[in-house]
């Protein structure tokens, strides 16, 4: 709860009271009264006696304890400005500007402070997650195309393996029948000449042996 205290036509620069009011703004109750009265400028004893009757606002009217009490807001405004003339040399007159100023004081109370416990849970960063994420997906990558790279390989390979064993079996084979087929090499020594063959004893080639069949 906010509790304002104001000093109308102050009969005092607002320059020279801002120097004053700047000093206490954000500072405790007590603070800035100690400020106040240690302060040497003339100032002081009116911004004084305004922050004295805002602590005595609260207290009294808002029932709120002086030691819970903080300057919130602390401003001067420029009042009205008195003219008044000084005589100069040669019959002349300078103007005089008496200014004014309108003080004016907020105060507040200040919430307890509340114990918060730290939780100690570590939650990742996203650019870590993505880091993290990206060598995954490059290893299931490199996996599926080795896979697929084996798979491939195992499904062609085998058939055409097959394929050039039997040929070169079926090579094989034709090769060695067409081998037992020919004739042979004529021997050397015999000059290309027919060997004679045997004639059986006790007979003509050409009879057939009758002797033998019919005994």
């Amino acid at each position: 709860m906010q509790t304002k205290a104001v000093a109308r036509y102050v009969r005092i620069s607002p320059r020279k009271a801002r120097l004053v009011t700047d000093l206490i703004k954000g500072k405790d109750l007590g603070e800035a009264q100690q400020i106040l009265d240690f302060s040497p400028k003339g100032a002081a004893r009116v911004v004084a006696k305004v922050l004295a009757s805002a602590a005595a606002n609260a207290e009294n009217n808002n029932r709120l304890s002086p030691d819970s009490l903080f300057v919130l807001r602390a401003y001067v405004d420029e009042g009205p400005t008195l003219k008044r003339f000084r005589p100069r040399a040669m019959g002349r007159a300078t103007r005089i500007n008496k200014r004014s100023s309108h003080i004016t004081i907020i105060l507040e109370e200040r919430e307890p402070d509340r114990v918060t416990r730290r939780r100690f849970r570590r939650r990742p960063k996203p650019e870590r997650a993505a880091d993290a994420s990206a060598p995954e997906s490059l290893e299931e990558e490199l996996e599926n195309a080795d896979e697929t790279e084996a798979e491939a390989a195992d499904a062609a390979s085998p058939g055409d393996v097959e394929e050039e064993l039997e040929n070169a079996d079926e090579t094989e084979a034709a090769a060695d029948a067409a081998g037992e087929g020919e004739p042979p090499e004529d021997e050397p020594g015999t000059n290309g000449e027919t060997p004679p063959v045997d004639e059986p004893e006790g007979g003509d080639a050409g009879e057939p042996d009758t002797e033998g069949s019919e005994g």
